[in-house]
């Protein structure tokens, strides 16, 4: 873990049901990031739902924090969508090219059927069955993050969204995480993470590399 004098980035596989805050400001009783993960000031890099899962990325480093974060610098973000029914041609072509969504189009996707479920932990509560409707999964990756957006462009095509996962942030993947487990970014995925949002700093210590 780094902690002294040097920024901290950590990965963490959210659990249904926790909020994406250290704190209950609601008092909602709902657990939240501090019921896993014991480091004081650190933030994420954009919010899941409650009702979502998977990848988060929390970091100290303001300046990344709002590259990642920011509409126009447009990373990736890939998510495994459980939808009710079987989407059409038109309906997978809808979502990539951009669906109305309250009052603004989305931004082009990448969209394609997942030929197999993804292997995930049972969620808790399992989602709904009806045995007369079968169920569909998704892979969808944006380039912008507005609020509940893949579940409004399932909704607005017609095949409402069941599960929502984050499978990755660009290149960090939730492989390799169990769920409701930290870690710390490797500096490999560091070198990757500075040269995708244009920084030069030192992936040890967070200081501006000197020529």
């Amino acid at each position: 873990m780094r902690t002294v004098n040097s920024y901290q980035y950590i990965l963490f596989y959210k659990p249904y049901g926790v909020l994406t805050q250290f704190s209950d400001r609601s008092e909602t009783l709902h657990p939240t990031l501090k019921s896993y993960i014991p480091i004081a000031d650190i933030y994420p890099v954009g919010r899941l739902d409650r009702d979502s899962e998977g990848l988060l990325l929390l970091t100290n480093h303001g300046q990344l924090q709002h590259r990642l974060s920011d509409p126009k610098f447009q990373h990736p973000r890939t998510y495994w969508v459980q939808v009710e029914g079987i989407p059409t041609p038109e309906a997978l072509q809808a979502l990539q090219q951009g669906v109305n969504v309250q009052d603004y189009k989305t931004r082009p996707a990448l969209v394609k059927p997942l030929k197999m479920e993804p292997s995930l932990p049972p969620r808790d509560p399992p989602i709904r069955y009806r045995a007369a409707i079968p169920t569909t999964w998704l892979e969808i990756t944006l380039a912008e993050g507005k609020n509940r957006q893949v579940r409004r462009m399932t909704a607005a095509v017609g095949f409402p969204t069941l599960r929502l996962v984050r499978a990755a942030i660009a290149h960090l993947r939730l492989d390799g995480l169990e769920l409701g487990q930290w870690r710390s970014l490797t500096d490999s995925e560091l070198k990757e993470l500075y040269k995708l949002t244009g920084s030069a700093k030192d992936v040890r210590t967070g200081k501006k590399k000197t020529p």
